[in-house]
């Protein structure tokens, strides 16, 4: 007579798989049981005024009308300031051969770069001039440079 094809280990490897499909029916059940069946009410939640999540809805007496027109896109428009737009300051250093230079401003100490396209008048180091200044690539830029 042959022998059986079903070993020790075949043996025990359905009976670890019995027992876990077991183990899984059994949780599955136990999850059921225990659930609330509120389903998606349970899994909402809201953001208050104050940005916080919270489980309990907005309160429709706190909200604001918002006019669409009122909202702006983009970069806000640039308001009129009091601030003079001409600057005065003092040539630090100027290449003449490169055609650049810096330029420190007497009321702010601040340096500002400028370029020989940005020069109305001729300048050399320690004159004193007025200028505009301009957002460039790496900050700002003196433009309309001016003698004094």
């Amino acid at each position: 007579m042959g022998k059986s094809q079903e070993t020790y280990n075949k043996k025990e490897k359905e009976k670890k798989r019995l027992k876990k499909r077991q183990d899984k029916l059994a949780k599955k059940e136990e999850r059921k049981a225990n659930s609330d069946g509120g389903g998606l009410e349970n899994m909402m939640a809201y953001v208050d005024e104050n940005g916080m999540i919270v489980d309990t809805p907005p309160d429709p007496a706190k909200k604001t009308k918002i006019k669409a027109s009122n909202i702006e896109l983009g970069v806000p428009k640039k308001e009129e300031s009091d601030e003079p737009t001409e600057k005065q300051g003092k040539v630090a250093f100027y290449n003449d051969s490169k055609g650049y230079g810096f330029i420190n401003d007497l009321n702010s100490q601040e340096k500002y770069f400028f370029h020989v396209n940005g020069l109305i008048d001729e300048v050399t180091e320690n004159d004193k001039v007025t200028f505009e200044v301009e957002r460039g690539l790496k900050g700002m830029n003196a433009v309309r440079v001016k003698k004094v």
